[in-house]
């Protein structure tokens, strides 16, 4: 099979193309023919050698953690999904990853493919919706009238973030850029920062609740907007412990944790309407256009999802 590989960490410019065998799957997996699949900060973060310490994995290495696709094989134990079956994962975290025409995916991370999504739009949603649903579901335990700060709603967990706690009833905040207002709005933002000209943390005040999708300063700043016993929760860094108890209120950091129930139940919402997938920019499936698709990521200005269309 054709699959995008890196054999050393690096640029962009690791990224080349490879001919692997299509992988064996075990008795609780299933062999995905990988439609499309779509770029996240990890993906690059991998590449660059940033998570080698967390992520020691021999080379060749296959990146991608998003899948949309059809089921080619089953395993013995599989039991609610079949060949032929349309789905959409976050596949386990391997260095056998979906940037391949062939990726395996355990039966409990699967789940169908929204009847009205393309295969391109439901690439873009498992690894980013799930992490913006556990983040303001579990983490922060978001509820109807809570005020929410989401940081950097036009990217591709905070438009789906925005969509999903407007759902759950909160008044939503999101920081973003002049051209991306009209864009924010839209996903039901009732309050733009342009972040550029305003400082966040001058302008609000008394929230319950911060998605933290930058980390860094934006990180710190975050806790002067909570109310005591405000929810903070980072996929960007590490809350200082200090600010924790200075402003009382609770923070984490977060991974998300892959799981095809959930996504399953995103994929009601997604077929409802209720939650709309956010495709930016689409790319080709060869190390070119993979490395013009990381270029773009790592600007962290990206709109929405950067999605791969495989076949």
């Amino acid at each position: 099979m054709r699959a995008i590989i890196i054999n050393e960490y690096g640029s962009k410019d690791v990224l080349v193309e490879q001919e692997l065998p299509k992988p064996e799957i075990k008795p609780n997996q299933v062999l995905v023919e990988v439609y499309a699949t779509s770029i996240n900060p990890i993906d690059w973060k991998l590449r660059a050698g940033y998570l080698k310490g967390m992520l020691d994995w021999a080379f060749p290495i296959i990146l991608g953690w998003d899948v949309a696709g059809k089921i080619v094989e089953v395993g013995d134990e599989v039991k609610d999904f079949q060949v032929g079956d349309e789905v959409f994962a976050r596949p386990d975290t391997t260095p056998r990853g979906t940037y391949a025409e062939y990726t395996v995916v355990d039966e409990e991370l699967l789940a169908k493919k929204p009847s009205n999504l393309t295969f391109e739009e439901a690439a873009s949603i498992p690894l980013a919706g799930l992490t913006a649903w556990q983040c303001l579901v579990d983490k922060t335990k978001v509820k109807q009238g809570d005020k929410v700060l989401i940081h950097s709603g036009a990217g591709g967990v905070g438009s789906l973030a925005i969509q999903m706690a407007k759902h759950l009833g909160a008044y939503v905040a999101t920081t973003a850029s002049e051209k991306n207002e009209a864009y924010v709005k839209n996903l039901g933002a009732d309050e733009f920062i342009n972040y550029r000209a305003q400082q966040f943390e001058e302008e609000l005040s008394n929230y319950d609740v911060v998605i933290d999708t930058m980390g860094g300063d934006i990180l710190t700043k975050s806790f002067k907007i909570l109310k005591p016993g405000g929810r903070l929760v980072t996929i960007a860094g590490q809350p200082d412990p200090a600010l924790i108890e200075k402003h009382q209120v609770t923070a984490s950091s977060y991974w998300l944790t892959p799981n095809g129930k959930q996504l399953g139940e995103l994929g009601e919402l997604l077929e409802k309407g209720i939650l709309k997938p956010q495709v930016g920019s689409v790319f080709g499936f060869s190390a070119e256009e993979l490395q013009k698709a990381h270029e773009l990521s790592e600007t962290n200005h990206a709109k929405g999802k950067i999605v791969i269309k495989v076949k």
